[in-house]
């Protein structure tokens, strides 16, 4: 029997929701070498995930999130996993359809994918 905090499963679950998220909007990280605007609407939204998901006794010990910086209270996989399932029923309700470009939801998406990759969050 297996008294691991995570049941003994390694890595995420395989209907992870931030799988699917990464695999398709991480590539939107690259771009901020061409844009350098774009770094900076990434982190607005970045921060404001991470204060939806952290608590403000959390948030307040962590401070501001900045691109490139360590936080020392991390989001957590299955706060960003449910944040995302949320996130993107309410776009499917919506009819939104992804556009060439960045809008609300890609910026969204894309802040997603950078909160994953700085907390590791799809590692075992």
């Amino acid at each position: 029997m297996d008294n691991s905090p995570t049941g003994g499963q390694v890595g995420p679950p395989s209907d992870c929701p931030l799988v699917g998220v990464v695999a398709t909007y991480l590539p939107r990280l690259s771009e901020f070498a061409f844009e350098p605007g774009l770094v900076a609407e990434v982190d607005q939204h970045a921060a404001a995930v991470r204060d939806a998901l952290l608590p403000g006794p959390r948030r307040s010990a962590a401070g501001p999130v900045r691109a490139g910086a360590a936080v020392s209270t991390p989001v957590r996989r299955e706060d960003l996993s449910d944040y995302v399932l949320g996130f993107t029923d309410w776009l499917t309700e919506t009819g939104w359809t992804e556009p060439v470009g960045h809008d609300f939801a890609t910026l969204r998406l894309t802040a997603v994918c950078w909160l994953v990759r700085e907390y590791d969050l799809l590692s075992p």
